[in-house]
């Protein structure tokens, strides 16, 4: 799992830092943020330690209402479980002894002008992505229509020239030859690129493209969410590529499963088209439709029509 520090929310949020300039090489150990509320009661008897506290304007107009002893009793609630540091926002004043305690505790606090639910959120996400757990593989990662797809095969298969098919279709390209892949939970792994290969796509006989400057803003984007695994396969003359598969194939990452599918090439063949099909046809899944299944209760209903009318 990556490390993220205290140095890193303050560069991409731009956060003030009120005290514990020193101590902005913290690292974050969990990944969702809390807002104090047993803490202020002294009513718990077990509070989750090491997550970033968040003192918005409840919070602050709640301590404002206590005495300084009360005050700093509250507050003393917090530090005891060692946050790796308190973020103020809505741009507030920080209560009686927050300073106190936390040079004494070596905990910075930070300031911000947004608000505590934009906080929470842009940070919960921030945090969630970083410190994902993640792996990097050879392939070309697209957004087909809105859903993502992990495009993989041997070198030279075509994966690239593909890519750059469904670009010319409206779709965009989230990274080619390297992958990223990042879990961010038991069932969702985020596609991506490696920050040295954005943008970019490689062309055997034609070299390296900027899709972005080629073919606009709206041929790229950061990252998308996988739901197809397609592996690009050379012919087999030998096999039977008509087959009607009710049961989906499934290809694993770190332990989430993605949908499988293996597409057969051959000259003339509308491979762009046929991810194009597929992307379509998962989303139809997920609505709840399968035309496989409607075709094998159309079967079925044909047979039992054919053994009623034998049987009259």
């Amino acid at each position: 799992m990556k490390t993220i520090t205290i140095k890193n929310i303050v560069r991409r949020f731009s956060f003030d830092v009120l005290i514990g300039h020193d101590q902005l090489n913290r690292v974050l150990k969990k990944s969702k943020v809390r807002r104090p509320g047993l803490e202020f009661m002294d009513k718990f008897d077990f509070i989750a330690t090491e997550h970033v506290q968040i003192l918005g304007k409840n919070e602050i107009n709640y301590l404002h209402t206590l005495s300084e002893e009360e005050c700093k009793l509250r507050i003393g609630n917090i530090v005891q479980y060692d946050p790796p540091c308190i973020i103020i926002t809505s741009n507030q004043e920080e209560p009686l002894g927050l300073i106190h305690y936390c040079v004494e505790k070596k905990i910075p606090v930070l300031r911000t002008h947004d608000s505590t639910s934009v906080v929470s959120a842009k940070l919960d996400a921030y945090v969630v992505k970083a410190m994902a757990e993640e792996i990097s593989i050879h392939g070309v990662c697209v957004n087909v229509s809105g859903i993502g797809i992990l495009l993989r095969g041997k070198s030279g298969v075509g994966k690239s020239e593909t890519a750059h098919t469904l670009i010319g279709r409206g779709h965009r390209l989230v990274a080619d030859d390297i992958v990223v892949l990042k879990k961010l939970s038991p069932q969702t792994l985020l596609g991506s690129h490696n920050e040295k290969n954005k943008e970019f796509l490689a062309l055997r006989s034609i070299g390296l493209l900027n899709v972005v400057r080629l073919y606009g803003r709206a041929a790229f984007q950061d990252e998308t969410r996988i739901a197809l695994d397609i592996e690009l396969t050379k012919w087999e003359h030998n096999a039977l590529n008509n087959e009607l598969e009710l049961e989906t194939k499934f290809t694993e990452y770190m332990g989430v499963q993605i949908p499988h599918i293996q597409i057969q090439l051959q000259p003339g063949r509308d491979v762009a088209g046929l991810i194009e099909a597929a992307a379509n046809n998962w989303y139809l899944k997920q609505q709840g439709y399968s035309a496989a299944e409607e075709f094998v209760k159309r079967l079925e209903q044909d047979f039992d029509d054919s053994i009623s009318t034998d049987a009259k």
